[in-house]
């Protein structure tokens, strides 16, 4: 038997920068209390332009393989109306774009990872520029729409099963596996194995972390970084990831992607940015927070950490409080990194 005095392993060490985000002004005034009528007005306009099993705590979640992949958020509507919300988040992060690899014109087949609500997938199936592509989505919930673009596809699999397709793939995407996936070496052998030579592989996620940078009142004690910890903490129990984001570069460089290109892409929450383009970010932002918070909370507080719903509920309620309040300006990072399997490359 071990000796109870044995020091536990080292976590991986990675480094959470700090991007800056300029505010709109130098220093917030007396009146930025809160976000009031102008943010409702603001934000009820650029909604209303992107948004036209098994039950918990009255919401509902994946029921496919339970008791193996556990996910921590749910599949209902309003959770899938959130996914939207981030997908168009994230386009506009992007400037438009649906992804950053150099895929070229004419990839043939796409596989869009943990597939969500499909639609991203669906955007790629549309694109006039990529006529040729078959664009294949998985999920453990099958929660994609039945009306899509004749080259897309959807199937429900787990994606940290050993994968099983025939034919190689000329670009693998995947996002917000944060919080989901036990074993990303495995999912990026995976990944290199079933990606074509010259083909890329491109992933965006998180990490677990609130900061400022922009002089704004936000200290690292806030409970939205207890909210945070707590999650985090959760999830590495039970053998799951929280933070891929900041490690995402040597995902790719470990399993040997090359010209692996990696960008740290702060995300404000609220529209205090002077950036216009990062103010119309956060405030979206900031909504996907306000109205999901006990979607995000509920399976992990109840389920692992043993809190009542309605302990849950409170918490959530001081959170808005402080997401609310303008003189945080608080953000976190979104990381994208792409890479590709060498032309040479044998399997």
């Amino acid at each position: 038997m071990a000796s109870s005095s044995a020091a536990p392993p080292a976590e991986e060490q990675f480094d959470v920068p700090n991007v800056d985000i300029e505010a709109e002004s130098v220093e917030p005034s007396d009146s930025d209390s809160a976000y009031g009528d102008d943010l409702e007005s603001y934000t009820t306009s650029l909604k209303s332009t992107v948004l036209n099993y098994r039950f918990e705590n009255g919401r509902r979640y994946h029921g496919f393989k339970e008791d193996t992949a556990k996910y921590i958020l749910p599949n209902d509507d309003e959770e899938n109306d959130r996914l939207d919300l981030y997908h168009h988040i994230q386009t506009l992060r992007l400037d438009g774009e649906l992804h950053l690899a150099p895929i070229g014109d004419s990839p043939n087949r796409i596989l869009d990872l943990a597939t969500g609500t499909g639609i991203w997938a669906i955007d790629m199936g549309d694109k006039a520029s990529y006529p040729t592509a078959e664009i294949l989505g998985n999920d453990i919930s099958p929660i994609q729409p039945s009306l899509v673009p004749p080259n897309v596809k959807f199937e429900v699999d787990d994606i940290e099963d050993e994968w099983v397709y025939s034919t190689k793939f000329d670009f693998i995407h995947a996002r917000y596996l944060a919080c989901s996936i036990r074993d990303w070496p495995k999912l990026m052998r995976q990944a290199y194995k079933f990606t074509k030579p010259g083909g890329w592989v491109e992933l965006h996620d998180f990490d677990t972390t609130f900061y400022t940078s922009s002089k704004g009142d936000f200290k690292s004690d806030n409970i939205l970084n207890d909210w945070a910890d707590n999650i985090r903490s959760s999830v590495k129990k039970i053998g799951i990831e929280p933070d891929p984001g900041p490690q995402l570069e040597s995902y790719l460089k470990n399993a040997g992607f090359t010209d692996v290109v990696f960008k740290t892409l702060p995300l404000p929450i609220g529209t205090w940015p002077k950036d216009k383009t990062l103010k119309e970010i956060g405030a979206f932002n900031l909504i996907q927070y306000l109205d999901n918070l006990e979607g995000i909370s509920l399976r992990t507080f109840t389920g692992m950490l043993g809190w009542t719903t309605e302990e849950v509920k409170v918490m959530c309620a001081k959170m808005r409080t402080e997401l609310k309040n303008p003189r945080l300006r608080v953000q976190h990072n979104w990381y994208v990194a792409y890479g590709q399997k060498p032309l040479d490359a044998v399997d």
